[in-house]
């Protein structure tokens, strides 16, 4: 036999015993452990069940396990029937439906204006509320609700008692548009004794917003034509009974419109203007022009208006929102054209002499394919500068109640049928007040505002006629009138002059010279007066007032007076600007029977910051001949021997 075969052979006699039911297993060692105890095994089944030794096991640890089920259950009851004791009879809980937060107070509030609020805080509770604080939250701004920036007041009021009531009175500021809902939040924050836990109820309290502090009002265009220019006329007013500090107005610009000027300049890059201190009742005038660029025709763009205040961490965004206004400007092609030409040229902006006469032309085009019937163009003319009396139209007729003059089909008989590509111009005069006079006084802001609409039919489907319109506006800035004195004297002024009058060759003979401001309606800035002297004149070194303003170069020989700013109605009763000089004159001998120049020509210049023009002032040179001193005697010019 191979031993692959014996090594079979035996594993097979090996299953043999494993599975016999007389094997036995001798044990030859049991170490320590006690003799167990033999068991016969039955060779048969004697008909009755038998137990498996796992089901034995598992039913004894079955009863461990109903041990420490029927003791969680009895744990759980008693736990349950402790809290519902503490629930029921009084324990150390609290319950926020027992809280009751009652506020008393309008329901409406005018913007800005403070709003009295009381706020009644009942504990129907068995238990104290401790380290009680009451929280009241509202919003910052005229936008948003409470889940952006907001005004938070706390104040601590301790422990409300159980059963207990306590009142509290606080203040709250609202702002928002007209007819608005602003939410208050009043809630208390509490503990209660045993936990450290913190526990919140809370109510909400809404205020509808009857006025608004500051009123913002836009005076633009609604429809404009593509490349127009466009004039924005802003103006805000406080309405409330109290000042406001620190106030912005902000105007964010659409794509497509270009900044070119505003008056008063922004404070901040081109669209943002600091009002300062703003008191009960003032108002504020913002003018703004720009050009409508880079649009097409179906178009709609709209400028936001804000005001507030400013925000501390970036002083381009306002912090606290007062109000806001929306304006649209739909854009449409000009069916009919028409340009406004002042003195001349067309410009985006005007600047005009108070003292000069206006010329205005109008230069129309029909730019349709088609017939437009019927056309009408008017010219709306305001203005606190506009003399209404010196409106002299050219073949039109002049409406004085409306300020209007029209021109239509019944004053030129061309303007019934305007055939495509037809064009003409239509002209008219203007104006300007008195920038000062003793009845109205000193105007503020002179200006003079022109409007020019254009209007028609064209025929369309069938017989049936569309209106056609086009327009643009033009502000026309009258220049301050600036007026400057340059005077010679000797026995009057500030100082006391020497030498002989008339003056004597070879003899030196002092005069002072003085110079004094006026200005109208409009403030100046950056004003410098200067002039040279001759020869055989000199610089004595006197001036009034002896604030450094005046200076002296002794190798141009220049006088000059750094004025500064000048306020508008200088000299009118706002007060003068004055200053004086003193001079020194020693004449030839071929000066001799001569009136000789002691100072040359005077020239003012300066800007115009309402009219954003620069400005120029010349005066005559002086000579000894002193027009303005009242003791000059006569003869006193020609020099004597």
């Amino acid at each position: 036999m191979s031993p692959e075969e014996e090594k079979i052979n035996n594993i097979e006699r090996l299953k043999g015993k494993l599975f016999s039911n007389t094997y036995e297993t001798k044990i030859e060692y049991r170490d320590h452990f006690s003799t167990e105890k033999k068991k016969n095994i039955p060779t048969a089944w004697d008909g009755k069940p038998k137990t498996d030794i796992a089901q034995d096991k598992f039913f004894t640890k079955t009863s461990v396990f109903k041990k420490i089920f029927i003791f969680s259950i009895g744990f759980f009851i008693l736990a349950l029937a402790y809290v519902s004791f503490q629930i029921f009879f009084g324990g150390n809980t609290v319950s926020n439906e027992n809280i009751t937060i009652s506020i008393f107070g309008n329901t409406f509030t005018d913007g800005g204006e403070d709003l009295p609020l009381q706020i009644q805080i009942i504990n129907k509770n068995n238990t104290n509320l401790d380290l009680v604080d009451l929280v009241v939250e509202y919003p910052k701004s005229s936008v948003g609700g409470l889940t952006e920036g907001t005004e938070r007041l706390r104040e601590s009021i301790g422990t409300i008692s159980a059963g207990g009531v306590h009142n509290e009175n606080v203040n709250v500021i609202l702002y928002g548009e007209q007819g608005s809902v602003r939410p208050v939040r009043v809630a208390i924050e509490y503990r209660v004794e045993g936990t450290n836990s913190i526990f919140v109820k809370e109510k909400i309290y809404d205020v509808t917003i009857n006025t608004t502090p500051i009123n913002i009002s836009l005076d633009a265009p609604s429809e404009v034509t593509p490349n127009q220019d466009v004039v924005l006329a802003l103006k805000t007013s406080l309405n409330s009974t109290r000042s406001l500090q620190n106030v912005l107005i902000k105007l964010d610009y659409p794509v497509g419109f270009q900044f070119v000027s505003a008056e008063p300049k922004p404070s901040l890059g081109n669209n943002i203007w600091s009002l300062g201190e703003l008191d009960p009742g003032e108002e504020h005038d913002i003018y703004i022009s720009g050009r409508m660029l880079d649009v097409f025709d179906g178009e709609t763009k709209t400028f936001h208006i804000s005001s507030g205040t400013q925000s501390a961490s970036d002083k381009t965004m306002l912090d606290v929102v007062y109000n806001t206004l929306a304006h649209t400007m739909l854009i449409q092609e000009p069916f009919v054209q028409a340009q406004l030409y002042i003195n001349g040229t067309y410009a985006k902006e005007y600047v005009a002499n108070s003292k000069s006469p206006i010329q205005g032309q109008i230069r129309w085009k029909n730019n349709l394919n088609s017939v437009v019937n019927d056309m009408v163009i008017q010219a709306k003319i305001s203005g606190s500068a506009l003399d209404r009396k010196e409106v002299n139209e050219q073949q039109g007729f002049y409406s004085s109640s409306e300020d209007v003059i029209i021109w239509d089909k019944n004053t030129d008989e061309g303007f019934a049928e305007v055939n495509p590509g037809e064009n003409g111009s239509i002209g008219f005069s203007l104006a300007s007040l008195p920038l000062f006079s003793t009845t109205n006084g000193v105007l503020s802001d002179p200006n003079i505002k022109i409007e020019i609409s254009v209007s028609g039919k064209q025929q369309s489907a069938g017989s049936i006629l569309k209106e056609v319109k086009s327009g643009e506006t033009k502000i026309i800035k009258m220049i301050s009138d600036v007026g400057l004195v340059n005077k010679a004297l000797y026995f009057s002024g500030p100082f006391n002059n020497t030498g002989t009058i008339p003056p004597k060759a070879e003899s030196e003979t002092t005069y002072t010279i003085v110079w004094s401001i006026s200005n109208t309606s409009n403030s100046l800035s950056k004003v410098v007066v200067k002039a040279t002297l001759p020869q055989l004149v000199r610089f004595v070194g006197s001036t009034l007032p002896e604030d450094g303003s005046l200076t002296y170069n002794s190798s141009t020989r220049e006088v000059t007076w750094n004025v500064g700013n000048v306020p508008r109605a200088t000299g009118l009763g706002a007060g003068s600007r004055e200053m004086a000089f003193q001079i020194g004159f020693t004449p030839s001998l071929s000066q001799v029977s001569t009136a000789p120049t002691i100072l040359n020509e005077a020239v003012l210049t300066g800007h115009d910051n309402f009219a954003n023009v620069n400005v120029k002032v010349n005066k005559a040179l002086l000579t000894t001949r002193l027009f303005n001193d009242p003791d000059f005697p006569t003869g006193g010019d020609r020099v004597a021997e």
